[in-house]
């Protein structure tokens, strides 16, 4: 569960920590306050878009961090296993957010990134916004509903593979069938390309080797003329050549080195380098006198290099990849020309996948219809004890008889509502007025929630648009939610937060001109004191403290 979170630098929040306890927790406080701020912290800590807005005026940075016992979280536990990020049965998830909007997250110290925040925080906490209601009204949401609650994930799957299968299949039979249309000309284009790129008949390596064969040839007349006039600086010149004064230097330090031995080393070097001048000059002479310059030859290597170019501009390709050309075109051909029989394949697969597909999808059907029986009697035993005493909620699910392939399955699923006796079940959002929905999706926000193993509940204002009794009985469902657990409830009714275990004061002060919230755990006394604000009126009276504190010990008799 959540044990602590600490927040620094965020909204109006400059500093603050909390501690929470098990069972049910009220937040109350003046609009404004910063109650829904507390849960917006909450939820960047499981992994949410950070927006650099949310960084308080004047600050570089928002820094929350939140600490989860895991007692009671085996899966959270497993996951940090599996992340070798095991702790001592705790849980400490921090998150920077800059002013510019860049964040950073850590589980346990290391560096995480933000997608597995939000898979961590799926297995920590499940938060219930107020604004569910909406979402309600949707066909896609109430798919997902019924599927929660009846825990049809397996089958969910299978089905979403068979028609992701099928699908892929079918692609596959649309390409070729696609191609059929212009497939003989194309076959006949290709056939005669393959068979001009095999004429040619280019080799891995010949246009590199063709190259560097041209380039030598076309430089026929400076190889020679060069070659012979190095030739002549290094041995044959009549006078100055270079061996010719090497000796000279060889005589004059050898008679030196016979009067001073120090001239030795000098004497070594000037002989290696006329025996080295020597052997240069005796193996230029050799390569000039091979060389083959052949005009005939250097012609037929033109015009292979011609032909070869000629053939890539042709197909818009450089040169050396008109053998990579030749092979994918090839590849090309054979495709096509076996395409019949591929397609004959992938029609007898698709005739099995369609199979598959359906009888995956009356699966979940199946599943389906009987997890909507089930949760329209629930929804309907909690509706009736929210001010609808005769309403009666059912889940209506139609399998489809449709060629088309769906990963959600073939189903239309509709939530349905008859609010008075004598009325047929209508359609959610044909039927259901503002306060009708609020109730109805608090009552299914309550079912979903005892189905979860998820620790820690937060129910951020998920009682609006009720009052009175019905608030009450709303507490008490909370209050019974956390028993299982830890429930976190943001709400303006004293009905429901009489029925809390724990209460926090949420408010808001002005400080050296910057407004700033904070947030006490209320005891016996000062909490009677805010039941009695939220019950209203300009001075509080006597009168008023005794209702709060009748109705906090009515809760707790309940309890006991």
């Amino acid at each position: 569960m959540l044990a602590e979170i600490s927040i620094r630098d965020f909204a109006i929040i400059d500093r603050l920590s909390v501690e929470f306890g098990p069972g049910m927790t009220v937040l109350s406080g003046e609009t404004g306050a910063g109650k829904s701020i507390l849960i917006d912290a909450l939820n960047l800590i499981l992994g949410e878009r950070a927006d650099g807005a949310a960084v308080r005026e004047g600050a570089a940075r928002s820094d929350i961090t939140a600490r989860f016992t895991l007692a009671d979280a085996p899966a959270a536990s497993a996951w940090l296993a599996e992340h070798e990020l095991d702790g001592d049965e705790e849980c400490v998830i921090r998150r920077v957010v800059a002013k510019e909007g860049r964040s950073r997250g850590w589980v346990n110290g290391t560096p995480m990134p933000v997608r597995e925040l939000k898979a961590l925080g799926r297995l920590l906490v499940d938060i219930h916004g107020q604004h569910a209601q909406q979402s309600l009204l949707g066909r896609d949401a109430q798919r997902d509903l019924l599927d929660a609650y009846g825990e049809h994930a397996e089958l969910q799957a299978q089905v979403a593979h068979a028609a992701g299968t099928l699908k892929a299949t079918r692609r596959a039979i649309a390409r070729i069938e696609q191609r059929d249309g212009d497939g003989d000309s194309r076959i006949d284009l290709l056939r005669y390309q393959v068979n001009e790129l095999d004429a040619l008949d280019l080799g891995d390596d010949e246009l590199e080797t063709l190259e560097a064969e041209h380039k030598r040839l076309a430089s026929a007349e400076r190889l020679i003329g060069d070659g012979q006039r190095a030739l002549a600086l290094l041995y044959e010149a009549e006078d100055g050549a270079a061996a010719e004064r090497l000796g000279t230097a060889e005589r004059l330090v050898g008679e030196l080195n016979a009067i001073d031995p120090g001239f030795e080393a000098t004497l070594e070097l000037v002989a290696s380098a006329l025996i080295q001048t020597q052997e240069a000059a005796d193996t230029l002479r050799r390569h000039i006198e091979n060389l083959d310059i052949d005009p005939e030859r250097f012609n037929e290597v033109e015009t292979r290099l011609g032909t070869i170019r000629d053939m890539a501009r042709k197909h818009h390709v450089a040169a050396a990849e008109l053998p990579a050309l030749a092979e994918r075109l090839r590849g090309e051909l054979a495709e096509l020309e076996g395409a019949g029989e591929q397609l004959a394949v992938l029609k007898h697969d698709e005739q099995t996948q369609v199979i598959a597909y359906r009888e995956a999808a009356d699966a979940l059907s199946q599943a389906r219809i009987a997890s909507a029986e089930t949760l329209g009697a629930a929804i309907t035993d909690i509706i009736q004890t929210l001010g609808m005493p005769e309403g009666e909620f059912g889940v209506r699910v139609r399998p489809q008889a449709s060629d088309r392939i769906s990963e959600a399955g073939t189903d239309h699923i509709e939530f349905l509502i008859a609010a008075n006796p004598g009325q047929s079940a209508r359609p959610l959002d044909r039927v259901a007025s503002g306060g009708e929905l609020s109730r109805i999706s608090l009552a299914i926000e309550v079912i979903a929630a005892s189905r979860t193993r998820v620790p820690t509940l937060v129910f951020d204002e998920v009682d609006t648009g009720i009052g009175g009794g019905v608030a009450e009985i709303v507490g008490r469902q909370l209050r019974r939610l956390g028993h299982a657990g830890q429930a976190l409830c943001v709400t303006h009714l004293p009905q429901v937060a009489a029925q809390a275990a724990h209460h926090l004061y949420v408010a808001k002060h002005v400080r050296d001109g910057t407004t700033r919230t904070r947030i006490q755990a209320l005891d016996d006394a000062d909490r009677i004191e805010e039941l009695a604000r939220m019950l209203g009126g300009v001075e509080l009276t006597e009168q008023t403290r005794a209702h709060a504190a009748d109705m906090i010990a009515r809760a707790g008799a309940q309890t006991a």
